[in-house]
């Protein structure tokens, strides 16, 4: 039996940046028949309704079992609310707070069952560094909050999909960080994020550290000692990968087809081949949590927050994976 679908949770972002408009934009064109609660401040909403040229109404609501979801309407579950708006483009301590109060309340909900998942609108670190907040994106938040221990980014397109070993720390670090646990965790949850996409029995590629996977230990042993052992422990769970492979080849490897999904050792390696595909296609998902949760694959462009030029062809492709992912876990329910 398929259990009733829950409305799906956005958080605002920071209200400096464009993701208020690029909700508004997003919703504006599926609003009626979707079932959307936006987290966040209904001032900072409205403000960003009127800076793209909608006419759509905002609603407060308090509780996510007060919405209506009527014509033409924008529901917002107020977790903020700015007596005086903040200016577009600038890194403000009360816009990191507003965007992390934000992105809290809708980790309640979905643990609560309220909401079938979590779209995110972009953050800014610094403004989160300014709230003395000490977490360095939504992946550590959502993690902590949601009481999860291992978690993944999955970051793709159309074309191309990766899952980091490694994510939000130095280069330095993430080399020491890529241990044989780290690998095994993120070939696990390649195979298991690809599944959830729809690949059966998903190609998983592991792409090297270091310049030629290694070249036979010439460039560096950790093909050898760590990342190879990984994959073939992998192999013995039933997964189907192989590597290390070159990792200035591998995706496009990927990108031919001959991959369903790449695991990339370190943030740089698999985000740059997914974004220089295009951030109006990209999308990050991550894994491990106990409900779904997207967001598109850019920033706040402060450059041009405000301007009512923001193109939200992200934010509706990270609409389209939730409802993937959602309708997924509805099946393992089931």
């Amino acid at each position: 039996m398929t259990l009733p679908l829950q409305p799906l949770g956005i958080t605002m972002g920071d209200p400096a940046g464009i993701g208020p408009e690029i909700i508004a934009l997003a919703l504006g064109r599926q609003l009626n028949g979707m079932r959307r609660i936006v987290f966040g401040c209904p001032h900072v909403v409205r403000r960003a309704v009127g800076v793209v040229g909608l006419d759509l109404s905002v609603r407060e609501i308090d509780e996510v079992s007060q919405a209506q979801f009527a014509p033409d309407t924008i529901e917002v579950l107020v977790t903020s609310s700015f007596t005086q708006l903040p200016s577009f483009g600038e890194i403000a301590s009360n816009c990191g707070q507003a965007a992390f109060d934000a992105l809290v309340a809708s980790i309640k909900c979905a643990i609560a069952d309220q909401i079938s998942g979590i779209v995110t609108a972009p953050i800014h670190k610094e403004a989160l560094s300014a709230a003395g907040i000490g977490y360095p994106g939504h992946t550590e938040i959502l993690a902590d909050y949601s009481g999860s221990t291992s978690v993944a980014m999955l970051l793709g397109n159309d074309l191309i999909r990766t899952v980091l070993v490694t994510t939000h720390c130095s280069l330095l670090d993430a080399i020491k960080a890529a241990d044989f646990d780290a690998q095994m965790a993120a070939i696990r949850f390649a195979h298991e994020g690809a599944t959830a996409l729809g690949y059966r029995n998903p190609r998983v590629a592991v792409a090297g550290l270091n310049p030629h996977a290694g070249e036979g230990g010439i460039f560096g042993r950790e093909e050898i000692e760590i990342i190879s052992p990984a994959i073939e422990a992998a192999r013995r769970e039933g997964i189907n990968v192989s590597g290390p492979w070159p990792g200035d080849t591998v995706f496009m490897q990927a990108r031919q087809g001959h991959f369903d999904i790449v695991v990339a050792q370190y943030h740089d390696q698999g985000l740059i081949p997914v974004k220089y595909m295009g951030l109006e296609n990209g999308v990050n998902i991550t894994l491990g949590l106990p409900f779904v949760r997207t967001s598109p694959d850019h920033g706040t462009a402060f450059d041009i927050a405000g301007k009512g030029i923001a193109d939200p062809a992200s934010l509706e492709t990270t609409f389209e994976y939730a409802s993937r992912l959602v309708a997924a876990k509805q099946k393992e329910v089931a």
